[in-house]
Protein backbone atom coordinates (compact mmCIF):
# COMPACT_ATOMS: atom_id res chain seq x y z
CA UNK A 1 0.00 0.00 0.00
CA UNK A 2 1.34 3.58 -0.85
CA UNK A 3 2.32 5.65 2.06
CA UNK A 4 0.40 8.99 1.60
CA UNK A 5 2.40 10.82 4.53
CA UNK A 6 5.31 10.23 6.92
CA UNK A 7 5.34 11.78 10.39
CA UNK A 8 7.81 11.62 13.34
CA UNK A 9 7.30 11.48 16.63
CA UNK A 10 6.73 14.65 18.68
CA UNK A 11 6.11 14.06 22.63
CA UNK A 12 3.66 12.02 23.11
CA UNK A 13 2.05 12.61 19.43
CA UNK A 14 3.24 12.64 16.00
CA UNK A 15 4.06 15.67 13.60
CA UNK A 16 4.34 15.80 10.00
CA UNK A 17 2.75 16.07 6.46
CA UNK A 18 0.18 14.50 4.36
CA UNK A 19 0.49 14.06 0.54
CA UNK A 20 -1.91 12.87 -2.20
CA UNK A 21 -2.31 14.02 -5.72
CA UNK A 22 -4.49 16.90 -4.91
CA UNK A 23 -3.38 17.41 -0.94
CA UNK A 24 0.01 18.45 0.59
CA UNK A 25 -0.54 19.88 3.94
CA UNK A 26 0.97 19.50 7.91
CA UNK A 27 -0.79 17.43 10.08
CA UNK A 28 -0.93 16.95 13.82
CA UNK A 29 -1.53 13.35 15.75
CA UNK A 30 -1.89 14.19 19.32
CA UNK A 31 -3.00 12.02 22.36
CA UNK A 32 -6.71 12.86 23.22
CA UNK A 33 -6.97 14.06 26.97
CA UNK A 34 -10.77 13.34 26.73
CA UNK A 35 -11.03 9.82 26.80
CA UNK A 36 -13.25 8.19 28.78
CA UNK A 37 -13.67 4.99 27.36
CA UNK A 38 -12.95 2.41 24.43
CA UNK A 39 -14.88 3.58 22.23
CA UNK A 40 -13.34 7.19 22.17
CA UNK A 41 -10.24 7.41 19.63
CA UNK A 42 -6.87 7.46 21.36
CA UNK A 43 -5.90 10.23 19.32
CA UNK A 44 -6.40 13.32 17.41
CA UNK A 45 -5.67 14.09 13.66
CA UNK A 46 -5.56 18.25 13.01
CA UNK A 47 -4.48 20.17 10.20
CA UNK A 48 -3.22 23.68 9.97
CA UNK A 49 -5.76 23.69 13.55
CA UNK A 50 -8.89 21.90 12.21
CA UNK A 51 -9.76 18.69 13.26
CA UNK A 52 -9.69 15.96 10.47
CA UNK A 53 -9.61 12.83 11.81
CA UNK A 54 -9.04 10.73 14.96
CA UNK A 55 -7.30 7.22 15.86
CA UNK A 56 -7.05 4.24 17.48
CA UNK A 57 -4.28 2.29 18.71
CA UNK A 58 -4.87 -1.58 17.75
CA UNK A 59 -2.74 -4.62 18.04
CA UNK A 60 -1.29 -6.44 14.77
CA UNK A 61 -2.84 -10.37 14.71
CA UNK A 62 0.21 -11.22 12.82
CA UNK A 63 3.45 -9.42 14.42
CA UNK A 64 1.80 -8.58 17.73
CA UNK A 65 3.16 -5.12 17.25
CA UNK A 66 1.13 -1.75 18.11
CA UNK A 67 -0.06 0.47 15.36
CA UNK A 68 -2.16 3.51 15.00
CA UNK A 69 -5.38 3.09 12.75
CA UNK A 70 -6.61 6.53 11.12
CA UNK A 71 -10.23 7.70 10.05
CA UNK A 72 -9.64 11.12 8.26
CA UNK A 73 -12.35 12.87 6.55
CA UNK A 74 -12.42 16.69 5.10
CA UNK A 75 -14.13 18.08 1.86
CA UNK A 76 -10.71 17.59 0.14
CA UNK A 77 -11.26 14.24 0.77
CA UNK A 78 -14.56 13.60 -0.99
CA UNK A 79 -17.75 12.50 0.13
CA UNK A 80 -15.61 9.16 1.64
CA UNK A 81 -13.66 8.74 4.60
CA UNK A 82 -9.96 8.23 4.23
CA UNK A 83 -8.58 5.28 5.93
CA UNK A 84 -4.80 4.81 7.13
CA UNK A 85 -2.03 3.07 9.24
CA UNK A 86 0.39 4.76 11.46
CA UNK A 87 3.48 2.85 11.49
CA UNK A 88 7.26 2.41 11.31
CA UNK A 89 7.96 4.05 7.92
CA UNK A 90 9.86 1.01 5.84
CA UNK A 91 13.98 1.38 5.27
CA UNK A 92 14.01 4.07 7.62
CA UNK A 93 16.68 3.59 10.97
CA UNK A 94 15.29 6.48 13.14
CA UNK A 95 12.98 5.12 15.92
CA UNK A 96 10.79 7.94 15.38
CA UNK A 97 10.04 8.14 12.01
CA UNK A 98 5.98 6.54 10.71
CA UNK A 99 4.52 6.12 7.20
CA UNK A 100 0.89 7.00 6.86
CA UNK A 101 0.05 4.14 4.98
CA UNK A 102 -3.30 4.13 2.69
CA UNK A 103 -6.03 1.65 3.52
CA UNK A 104 -8.60 1.80 1.07
CA UNK A 105 -12.16 0.37 2.39
CA UNK A 106 -12.94 -0.82 -1.01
Amino acid sequence: MPAIGHVTRDGNGFKGQLRTLSIRTEIEIHPNPRKTGEAQPDYRVSAGGVEVGAGWVRRGEMSGRDYVSLSLAAPEFGPRRLYANLGRAAGSEDDDSFAIIWNPAD
